[in-house]
């Protein structure tokens, strides 16, 4: 982390972060029960599905999704979401879908479906609280990473940069400390080294950038009304017809 940076804009946040709550700031409805139930259930880690169900209710562009236990439930998914699917396991237990086999993309029909579901509830069938997640299947060619982390010193700090299996690998990311204001969101996308593919390109759409600084926004503002949260992973984020669009995330809860 770019501490000089952090440090740099610290002041101004932590003003700012005053500001947020003194404008009474609400949480949205129905993600503290989310996140209540799973610290209850002695867990830290929130599936797939429920760390979407968090950012949706703030507003942030999620897949269209469903959680299904049998291939009946999977089919009425199938229908109302509409071809062609992705289909995942989902249980908190489950860190990398694709490495462990976990993950069908591209699935075109009810055979395929079918197939699919069986297939992953078999890999899971010792999984704690597993059930199998019906998800659209969003195209685009530029995947983004956008996070929270709350630093020791400067409490929670977004994240943006590359995504996809770039983000470990290139690790083209750049921080900010919450809350942050459209201009510092913009200046976020700037700053990657990769920011040329957020502008037209080979055919492509620019990206949103307004939509991607609204992103960047809503996850520090998530951060300062939620202390429970520890870190947000939105990745990938992908550009599809030039909106972004959370295909996986995953939240992780302060110890009790």
């Amino acid at each position: 982390m770019a501490e000089n940076r952090l440090q740099k804009t610290d002041d101004r946040s932590t003003e700012n972060r005053r500001q947020s709550k003194v404008d009474g700031t609400t949480k949205a409805e129905g993600q503290m029960d989310i996140i209540d139930r799973v610290l209850k259930e002695g867990r830290t880690v929130l599936t797939e599905y429920e760390s979407k169900q968090v950012l949706a209710s703030y507003g942030l562009p999620v897949t269209r999704e469903e959680l299904v236990k049998s291939p009946e439930d999977l089919l009425k998914a199938a229908d109302q979401i509409g071809y062609p699917l992705v289909i995942k396991g989902c249980s908190a237990d489950i860190a990398h879908k694709t490495e462990t086999g976990l993950i069908r993309v591209d699935v075109r029909n009810e055979e395929e479906a079918t197939t699919a579901f069986r297939e992953i509830s078999a890999t899971m069938n010792d999984t704690s609280g597993a059930t199998v997640l019906v998800q659209q299947l969003v195209t685009g060619k530029r995947e983004l990473v956008v996070g929270l982390t709350r630093d020791a010193q400067f409490g929670p700090c977004v994240m943006f940069g590359l995504g996809g299996i770039f983000t470990e690998i290139l690790k083209d990311t750049v921080f900010r400390v919450a809350p942050l204001e459209k201009q510092d969101a913009l200046e976020m996308m700037q700053e990657i080294k990769a920011s040329k593919i957020l502008e037209e390109f080979r055919g492509m759409a620019a990206a949103d950038k307004d939509m991607l600084a609204e992103m960047l926004m809503t996850v520090g503002r998530i951060g300062i009304e939620n202390d429970a949260i520890k870190e947000i992973d939105i990745n990938p984020v992908i550009i599809s017809n030039g909106k972004p669009v959370a295909v996986d995330a995953l939240v992780v809860l302060q110890e009790a």
